[in-house]
């Protein structure tokens, strides 16, 4: 593959200094593969509100194409359109604008606010400024009653204003163009992007995956529990998920989303088995 459509970059802000600079160090090389845009994402509540906006600016005075995640978290209405303006000032365009999770100890505090909910209301604060990215879940988010109301709550969110979605990660290509096929009946046209996420330490993929109800498909959890070298599971990782990419793109994907976990390496791996030039 040599023409390769839209693709971005997830990142997290860092806690430290070393994670920073490492950060920085990341982007730089994977800026080579002339990505649409890079995302920094915000901790449950907002509990990273500052240092994402920090991260954000920083990286627009760069002049990368970036893009804060949002949500209402334990925030006010003027704490968001304070943010909203911050970002505006700086040139960002682009917002991933979510639900967002409460940390623990928050629920009696805090409101969630939905998504639709913060696409209308950055929508009616800012107009047709951003370009509004929300989630999607191929494989149903794990807080839903059924696979229709996904549907429909991702409808809901395009309705209130929103661009584009970026999908949950996934190992199943049939479960996304399926998704894709149901959005289609249920009126959605706007451009749904696979969330991809590299492969290098299963056991962390695992944990996390059964908390955010991403399926690992069972020969491929089989495969990875019999390897005993880490090498191993990283090759096969590599395989797999070139070859999921590769599916995706065949099967007209419009872009692939790489969560990066702000690690270069696996997500350079597949872009370049993908056939991906770097300037």
């Amino acid at each position: 593959m040599t023409d390769t459509p839209r693709i971005s970059f997830e990142f997290f802000p860092p806690k430290t200094e070393e994670g920073r600079n490492k950060l920085y160090a990341t982007r730089e090389v994977l800026q080579a593969f002339d990505p649409d845009f890079f995302s920094v994402t915000y901790g449950a509540g907002g509990t990273t509100r500052d240092t994402t906006a920090n991260i954000v600016t920083e990286l627009r005075r760069d002049g990368i194409s970036i893009a804060p995640h949002l949500s209402f978290g334990g925030d006010n209405e003027e704490t968001v359109l304070g943010l909203l303006e911050r970002y505006k000032e700086s040139g960002v365009d682009r917002i991933v604008a979510l639900r967002g999770d409460m940390p623990s100890g928050m629920g009696a505090v805090a409101q969630l606010v939905y998504a639709n909910e913060l696409v209308a209301f950055i929508r009616r604060h800012t107009g047709d400024h951003f370009h509004l990215e929300v989630a999607a879940y191929p494989e149903i988010h794990p807080e839903s009653e059924s696979y229709d109301d996904d549907i429909r709550y991702l409808k809901g969110k395009f309705d209130a204003g929103a661009n584009s979605a970026l999908t949950q990660y996934f190992y199943n290509p049939d479960a996304y163009f399926f998704f894709v096929d149901q959005c289609a009946k249920a009126g959605i046209d706007a451009p749904i992007v696979p969330g991809i996420m590299p492969i290098t330490n299963f056991t962390n993929l695992a944990r996390f995956s059964r908390n955010c109800g991403a399926e690992i498909p069972r020969w491929l959890r089989q495969r990875m529990e019999s390897y005993r070298d880490p090498a191993d599971i990283r090759k096969l990782g590599l395989e797999v998920v070139t070859d999921l990419c590769e599916t995706l793109i065949d099967g007209g994907a419009p872009g692939l989303h790489f969560y990066t976990m702000n690690q270069v390496n696996p997500t350079a791996e597949i872009l370049k088995a993908l056939g991906v030039a770097e300037k």
